[in-house]
């Protein structure tokens, strides 16, 4: 059952990346010519985000790839630095634990980025990390972190780095090359604009020599990178994979290498730019105080009002979705996604117009409608 949906992903799908989900697929297992356009694929995203390392796609939902790179870079003791300035950079240390690791936590305020100066000073304390993990664009508060200066960092005192950037790749500039980041993870149903249920992971050679001289086994099969080192060779995949998603996600890819990844990025910055002028001209609060991601932006709402009212306002009113936050923050920040295929006007007018009605609904005073600011800044 098919609803409008403006939360930060799964995003709109286009026409094409839908039909293609629908086509007669081949027996991965053993038809090599799949083998092939896999890895097709793989090089494709790897132009996308500049990168030179080993990608794999792997059947399952972005968090997989999170838990798969915890579980094949953890051994027993490891201690591991979770930096933490959101509420998923925080959940890393549940993976890290569960796999034997210890996690030591590099806290930091969620209203703004990863500050260098300070990373630094803390890793001149203590930089006895076999890796340290970092959230690319933390989707529950919409905060960015500069991955371009922190995973450097981290590597110049010999720490390797974990980087979530499921909601910041393609939607935020990402040079995984230029980061050096170790693994990189994406998913298929954020800025890529694609179903959900693929998980894109970068492996560089430092994290695959890590892998292999592993004192013990890697713990399971399915969240093990190392089962996709020799697919290639062996011209055989790990198991089954869903070749249907496969070739959607290529569809996917394809439109964003037709319109171009800098014209993509640029896309997704002038929407977001817009989006938040309009919100601080209609008197209302960002949440953040800087960095922020232009794939989503968090609105702080007033006292009086409960974000999940605002949410179940305009989904009863007009079947449309639009979300709240996590945790301690569910009802205090409605967060609007505006990445992939919602990162347009049309798209992005009509959520805000909905807000707009939502507010004057529960007796909120705009000096200006988000529909209004956004229309003006865009036409400019």
């Amino acid at each position: 059952m098919y609803k409008y949906n403006y939360s930060p992903g799964p995003t709109y799908v286009r026409e094409n990346v839908r039909a293609a989900r629908s086509l007669e697929t081949t027996n991965p297992d053993i038809d090599r010519d799949f083998v092939k356009y896999y890895k097709d694929t793989c090089d494709i995203i790897n132009k996308i985000i500049d990168s030179n390392n080993n990608t794999y796609m792997l059947s399952g939902e972005a968090i997989l790839g999170l838990e798969a790179a915890c579980a094949s870079l953890t051994e027993s003791g490891d201690r591991i630095l979770v930096i933490d300035n959101g509420l998923y950079g925080n959940g890393f240390k549940d993976f890290v634990s569960m796999y034997g690791g210890l996690p030591v936590m590099f806290k930091q305020d969620y209203k703004r980025g990863v500050s260098c100066e300070e990373l630094e000073e803390f890793l001149k304390r203590d930089s006895d990390f076999k890796y340290a993990t970092i959230v690319h664009c933390d989707t529950p508060t919409g905060v960015l972190n500069d991955i371009h200066k922190i995973c450097p960092l981290l590597k110049k005192y010999g720490i390797m780095s974990v980087v979530d950037s499921v909601s910041g790749m393609v939607g935020e500039f990402l040079s995984v090359n230029k980061s050096g980041a170790d693994i990189v993870i994406g998913g298929s149903q954020k800025a890529i604009s694609a179903q959900p249920g693929i998980t894109i992971v970068t492996v560089s050679d430092m994290a695959s020599e890590s892998m292999r001289k592993r004192e013990k086994p890697i713990i399971g099969f399915y969240a093990n990178l190392r089962i996709w080192e020799n697919y290639l060779y062996e011209q055989y995949f790990p198991y089954t994979l869903p070749s249907s998603d496969i070739i959607s996600l290529r569809v996917a890819i394809e439109n964003i290498v037709n319109e171009g990844i800098d014209n993509v990025l640029e896309r997704h910055k002038k929407i977001a730019t817009y989006v938040r002028n309009s919100i601080e001209k209609a008197g209302l609060k960002l949440f953040l105080e800087s960095d922020f991601s232009n794939t989503v932006t968090a609105i702080e709402l007033p006292d009086n009002i409960r974000a999940t009212d605002i949410t179940r306002f305009i989904y009863e009113k007009h079947g449309v979705i639009i979300a709240t936050s996590l945790a301690e923050y569910k009802d205090k920040i409605i967060r609007i996604g505006h990445m992939g295929e919602n990162a347009t006007f049309d798209r992005t007018s009509y959520i805000l117009s909905l807000l707009d009605e939502a507010f004057a609904h529960y007796g909120v005073h705009l000096y200006e409608t988000l529909f209004d600011g956004f229309v003006k800044n865009y036409k400019k």
